[in-house]
C-alpha cells in the first residue's frame, strides 16, 4: 500500500501487516513458555492496544485472565500528567501480570501503569508493547520484556495507533513523513 494522508500529515508504510502478525506469534510462544502454571492477568492500556492485545491474546493457549486500564495524558506548562480514566477492577494480588502497551514512547503511561500495580501487591510484573523508542524513554524499565518492534522517534499511526482519533483502524503501521 501507497501513502496515507490523514487530514493535514502524510504516513507512508512502516511495517506491513504479515510482519506484525509474525512478530505477534514469537511473543505469544515466549509468553506461553515463561508463564505456564502461573495464570497471568493481561491488562491492556486502552485505547491504543486494542488491536495489539486482540490478536496476542489468539496466541495465548495458557490459562489467563484479562483486565484494561484507560489513561490519559495532559500536558502541562512543564511536565505530562497522567491520570486513570478506567482503573483495574481485578484483584491483583499475587498475581503475575503482563502488561500489554500499544508502544512505550516516553514511558509516563507506562511509569504510571507501573505505580499503580506496585498498590495492588502483585508477584511479577512484565510489559509487552507492540513498539518501543529507546531513546525516548525517559525512565529506566528493566521489566520490557517482550517489544515487537523497535523504531525510531518517528510519530506512527494504524493498529492501534491514532492521529486525532483516526486510523486505530488500520491493519498496518505508518510513519509520519517529514515535509521539507
Amino acid at each position: 500500500m501507497g501513502n496515507i494522508r490523514i487530514d493535514d500529515l502524510e504516513f507512508e508504510l512502516l511495517i506491513d501487516h504479515d510482519q506484525i502478525q509474525k512478530r505477534i506469534r514469537l511473543i505469544g510462544i515466549d509468553i506461553n513458555v515463561k508463564y505456564e502454571h502461573k495464570n497471568p492477568v493481561f491488562v491492556g492500556v486502552l485505547n491504543g492496544c486494542f488491536m495489539f492485545m486482540s490478536d496476542l491474546m489468539k496466541q495465548i493457549h495458557i490459562p489467563s485472565e484479562l483486565s484494561f486500564v484507560k489513561l490519559a495524558s495532559y500536558k502541562g506548562l512543564e511536565n505530562e500528567e497522567v491520570t486513570e480514566l478506567i482503573g483495574i477492577n481485578t484483584d491483583l494480588t499475587g498475581r503475575h501480570v503482563v502488561i500489554v502497551e500499544d508502544i512505550v514512547d516516553t514511558g509516563n503511561s507506562l511509569k504510571h501503569t507501573m505505580d499503580v500495580l506496585e498498590r495492588h501487591h502483585v508477584a511479577s510484573v512484565s510489559v509487552c508493547t507492540m513498539l518501543l523508542k529507546p531513546d525516548k524513554v525517559q525512565y529506566e524499565f528493566d521489566n520490557i520484556m517482550y517489544v515487537g518492534f523497535e523504531i525510531d522517534n518517528d510519530f506512527v499511526v494504524g493498529f492501534g495507533l491514532d492521529y486525532n482519533g483516526q486510523c486505530r483502524n488500520l491493519p498496518d503501521l505508518y510513519k509520519q513523513v517529514e515535509s521539507d
